[in-house]
């Protein structure tokens, strides 16, 4: 099992002091429908920055950017379904099931041990899932179009039944179907089971964005697999090596193999970088996302859920005892290296 070769940077259980262990995945996001990524309402442009096309093409160009927050969010939520489909979440301090953005969590879930929170009375857990903002392969300009949005009325016209027109009009842009993100996601001092959760977190969630019951499919793909004593080179490096070593000009949309056997030459290069030991090949990485598919299986799903849960046991008898014996305002030992 492939899983073994990453054995020397994989903890044999969650520990409450990091000991520098980095496992890195590349993972190639790919649009399949319209999709908005936007940090406001309605109306407001498409997340982008400008930055350097290449490493050695030195034009600036402006990118669409694809942000930490808008690649965590959908996959923990997948996580979550599935902690709550199998009875995994907690009650929190104030008594209600554990859940996102409410202040208080549950401080005890795998969600928590792994992705982090902050909770109000002031303990805190810092995730162990580092990501960045991920950037398209091509300009903005390339990829993105406009969408007039109107909202009709049940005659079906812009009427109403008194002849009054609809005042919901509005035009709103959108990134085009196929367009290519790539992206370094770094994992600290995971466990096996934590790795294979991440990994299948990311690999099973398909919506992205704004408006994601009726836009922003995506698949995700992973590339590469590194174990190291620090973190890789940033998306940012890796989609300008990728844009360098591309046969131009760039027109979208592009075959996705050229860009996925480019990239995989450019990784090739990383295993020699300061501080990487370990780059999985081809076969290693796909036995090691057939590891992970098994684990999410219909037949393995409970029990690998319910395995990973009870490795957090001690720590969760830890942190009751210390509130326990030490009463409010006292850090436990899961947030004390927050």
């Amino acid at each position: 099992m492939s899983i073994n070769k990453l054995n020397q940077f994989l903890a044999n259980t969650y520990e409450n002091f990091p000991k520098g262990r980095f496992i890195s995945l590349v993972v190639l996001r790919k649009t399949l429908s319209e999709t908005i990524f936007r940090t406001e309402g309605s109306g407001e442009p498409i997340c982008s920055e400008f930055v350097q096309a290449g490493v050695t093409e030195t034009k600036v160009i402006q990118r669409l950017v694809m942000t930490k927050r808008k690649q965590v969010a959908p996959e923990r939520r997948y996580g979550r379904e599935h902690l709550r489909a199998h009875q995994l979440l907690h009650i929190s301090k104030d008594s209600s099931l554990c859940s996102l953005n409410t202040n208080s969590p549950c401080e005890m879930c795998i969600d928590c041990f792994l992705y982090g929170f902050a909770a109000g009375g002031g303990g805190a857990q810092k995730s162990r899932i580092w990501t960045e903002d991920a950037f398209s392969l091509l300009a903005a300009s390339d990829v993105l179009g406009d969408r007039t949005i109107n909202a009709i009325f049940e005659n079906g016209t812009m009427r109403d039944q008194n002849g009054n027109a609809s005042t919901a009009l509005n035009t709103s842009e959108y990134i085009k179907p196929e367009v290519h993100f790539l992206d370094v996601v770094t994992l600290k001092d995971v466990t096996a089971d934590e790795l294979r959760y991440i990994i299948g977190n990311i690999l099973l969630t398909t919506r992205y964005g704004a408006v994601s019951s009726r836009v922003g499919r995506m698949e995700n793909q992973i590339l590469g697999v590194f174990g190291s004593i620090t973190e890789l080179p940033s998306s940012l490096e890796l989609v300008q090596a990728v844009y360098d070593a591309l046969p131009k000009p760039l027109e979208h949309p592009f075959n996705s193999d050229v860009l996925i056997g480019k990239t995989k030459e450019v990784l090739y290069n990383w295993k020699n970088k300061r501080g990487v030991s370990l780059h999985l090949s081809q076969d290693e990485l796909s036995a090691l996302i057939a590891d992970v598919d098994n684990s999410w299986s219909e037949d393995e799903r409970d029990n690998f859920l319910k395995r990973l849960n009870q490795s957090y046991e001690p720590f969760r008898q830890v942190s009751a005892e210390s509130k326990k014996g030490k009463g409010k305002g006292k850090k436990t030992a899961v947030e004390a290296e927050a």
